[in-house]
């Protein structure tokens, strides 16, 4: 059983920056949330526009509410507008569905954490994600 460590938070995070230099992807902001949906780690590239925490944290923590990564929220919002709507509500608005907020399991398939990753497009910004999650040795769940 793996246990998410404000190590391996930083890992995830690193690799993700990284992938993101290698692929030319603009400056990222990225959060990661242990299971419970508090932030165990956050960073922002330089040049990263305002705002970039909010969207971040709340693409991770959309994956946590649903159990899915933000990839399902998002066709989940263009085929049940009214279900995302009310998921928004009743957590004060903190859900954003839009790819790249992608859950974190252990080797076992224990739910982790999430990680919420914007500064790109959104696929490129689930790339990074993924990334990041496999350079940790973990798994990805992006749907």
């Amino acid at each position: 059983m793996t246990e998410l460590t404000l190590s391996i938070a930083n890992t995830i995070i690193a690799a993700a920056f990284e992938k993101g230099a290698e692929a030319k992807i603009k400056p990222l902001t990225i959060a990661v949330l242990d299971a419970g949906g508090h932030l165990k780690a956050f960073q922002k590239q330089d040049g990263a526009s305002l705002l970039r925490y909010e969207i971040a944290a709340g693409k991770a923590y959309g994956a946590l509410a649903v159990g899915m990564g933000s990839l399902w929220l998002d066709q989940t919002a263009r085929e049940r507008p009214h279900f995302v709507e009310g998921l928004n509500a009743v957590s004060g608005g903190r859900i954003v569905p839009v790819p790249g907020g992608v859950l974190v399991r252990d080797q076992a398939g224990k739910l982790l954490a999430a990680v919420g990753v914007t500064g790109d497009t959104s696929d490129n910004d689930e790339l990074v994600a993924v990334a990041g999650i496999e350079a940790a040795g973990l798994r990805h769940q992006v749907e």
